[in-house]
């Protein structure tokens, strides 16, 4: 039976990302909002749903490992394994506002954690730990984030008022493909955890090696199978968009939000990860600079440093 819901999950995330991004493409296209956006913004939080659950859920059972180290491992599947993947199937090109804008705002995300979780490093306490005040700073970083995207869309869709633009479904049905799609995607996502987390153990794998590999990617098969098939169909803003507004979000508000219902410790080795996730992004944003794109040869490159990681988590624990 854990083999059939497998199935059924895996065949929900492929159908759900293709009803998802076929809505949201047509959402932009409609009311003039460019691509990438989208992919900033309804896309990436509604993929990062998964990630909210568990980290908020961490957050009020007192689990500051799972709250950190699910934000973080899941950033790192997202730049490696979701745009590895993504530049291995189709290379993409990357725009130059991204490199210009949001890659520096997923390092400014990162570089907020490092300052804010190495409180014994800058000789701010005693222990490392976000408290309710890096909280509330994240929530603010997010609220700039937020106030961005805002004018460029405003923007874009005053200067692009006048132009006409196919639009192959209807708003009503455009809507309901979203709402499909991330039910499906999140339903999906839920069923193949839960499956691949049985066959697993039956297999003799422990729970902490289960927890380092299947929920730590699970969460994020939402991001990988949403900018898979964007990838696919050509939207490259929504594949990108997804990953680095999913990565701003995890940092921003559900590290945020963590942290004002509860101070979240900071493990040495959860502080090792953030470190190695900013060097991580660098890499990325390095790849995205050379001809401003991704290619294929990179895809395989950032898919192999996430094997590198996870063989490290492993010999770690």
């Amino acid at each position: 039976m854990k083999y059939v819901l497998l199935a059924v999950g895996l065949i929900f995330l492929v159908k759900g990302a293709d009803l998802f991004v076929t809505g949201a493409s047509s959402v932009a296209r409609r009311f003039h909002i460019p691509s990438l956006v989208i992919g900033l913004t309804i896309v990436a939080f509604g993929t990062s749903a998964p990630e909210v659950a568990v980290s908020v859920t961490s957050a009020l059972n007192g689990q500051s490992d799972i709250t950190m180290g699910n934000i973080i491992g899941s950033n790192m599947f997202n730049l490696l394994v979701v745009v590895g993947m993504a530049a291995w199937i189709l290379p993409f090109k990357v725009k130059e506002t991204i490199i210009a804008k949001e890659f520096p705002f997923m390092l400014l995300s990162c570089v907020a954690v490092l300052i804010l979780a190495f409180d014994l490093l800058l000789g701010n306490g005693t222990v490392n730990v976000i408290n309710r005040t890096d909280g509330l700073v994240l929530l603010m970083l997010f609220a700039i984030f937020l106030y961005y995207l805002l004018s460029v869309a405003l923007k874009a869709q005053k200067e692009n008022q006048a132009e006409e633009v196919m639009i192959s479904i209807g708003l009503t049905k455009s809507i309901v493909y979203l709402v499909v799609g991330i039910v499906a995607i999140v339903l999906g996502g839920n069923l193949a955890v839960d499956a691949a987390t049985e066959i697993a153990l039956a297999w003799g794998m422990s729970e902490t090696m289960v927890g380092l590999t299947i929920i730590a990617a699970g969460t994020s098969l939402p991001e990988l199978m949403t900018s898979v098939v964007a990838a696919r169909k050509g939207e490259s803003d929504i594949a990108l968009g997804n990953v680095i507004g999913s990565n701003i979000f995890n940092v921003f508000f559900i590290m945020g939000i963590s942290a004002v219902i509860t101070p979240v410790g900071v493990s040495a080795a959860v502080a090792f990860d953030a470190v190695l996730l900013t060097v991580i992004t660098l890499i990325a944003f390095i790849f995205a600079l050379t001809d401003r794109k991704f290619s294929k040869g990179e895809g395989i490159v950032l898919f192999l440093l996430y094997v590198a990681y996870m063989i490290f988590v492993i010999w770690r624990n």
